[in-house]
């Protein structure tokens, strides 16, 4: 197996020390996998803690100011000459089988730049992330908290949210950026994320940019991986309007499309 590079950038998240756990006895001990991680700024107790792990393989950053997802994805980029660069969450729980199956699939298919995973909760249910285009109404009616909105637009939603897809390897336009097997080279091709996205649709501009350099995206429903997913866009007025900033700039950079 060729050197990989897993990133992961977290601010205070309480799941980041069972992540980090997991790589090491699942992959790292077996692979030539360095885990970087970057903070966000998280208070003072958090980064010590952290830093505590710190290890030749374990190459931990922590930053004076939040500068965002995206940026701190760059900075472990730019320290990484590694072939492969795993962009993965600090709530993802990933077994060796799963990164395995990623590593052999995009290293067999040289056109392939990214890997998305089946994403589930840790009960095993599906959180369907994958998209195939993207528009405002959409993106809208998740924030609707009436059921008979949600019951009257049942169809539409099940389409935007690519429930209908096989549980066969394939090609897709979007990947979530919850955990995302990249080809190192496309993303420095690409200059990594746009950083003008603090939080929230950084994955779907990174996905952009690939699909119009002529990489591609596959999902591999073999491949899962459990996600805590805490949805802060949904919980706080902050997270809300945080998304609907980072929602003007994706649009306003790549046309408006609203239904």
């Amino acid at each position: 197996m060729a050197p990989i590079t897993v990133s992961i950038v977290t601010y205070n998240s309480e799941h980041v020390f069972e992540a980090i756990a997991r790589f090491k006895t699942e992959i790292m001990v077996h692979y030539p996998v360095t885990l970087r991680i970057f903070d966000n700024h998280s208070v003072p107790a958090y980064v010590k803690k952290l830093q505590a792990l710190a290890d030749e393989r374990i190459i931990i950053t922590a930053a004076e100011d939040n500068h965002g997802f995206g940026f701190g994805h760059n900075v472990n980029l730019v320290q990484s000459t590694d072939p492969y660069f795993v962009c993965c969450n600090p709530d993802i729980l990933i077994n060796r089988a799963s990164f395995v199956a990623m590593y052999d699939f995009i290293d067999a298919h040289p056109e392939v730049s990214m890997i998305t995973p089946k994403i589930t909760d840790p009960d095993g249910k599906v959180q369907y992330l994958i998209r195939a285009k993207l528009d405002v109404f959409d993106y809208l009616l998740r924030f609707i908290r009436y059921d008979f909105v949600k019951r009257l637009f049942a169809k539409r939603i099940a389409r935007y949210e690519c429930r209908n897809l096989s549980d066969e390897r394939q090609q897709i336009k979007f990947g979530s950026g919850a955990f995302m097997f990249l080809r190192a080279s496309m993303m420095r091709q690409i200059g990594g994320f746009d950083e003008r996205f603090f939080m929230y649709f950084e994955d779907n501009d990174l996905c952009m940019r690939i699909n119009q350099a002529g990489g591609q995206i596959f999902y591999l429903p073999d491949a899962p991986v459990v996600h805590y997913y805490a949805r802060d866009s949904h919980k706080s007025t902050r997270g809300f309007k945080l998304f609907l900033t980072s929602m003007y700039r994706y649009f306003n950079k790549w046309g408006w499309r609203w239904f």
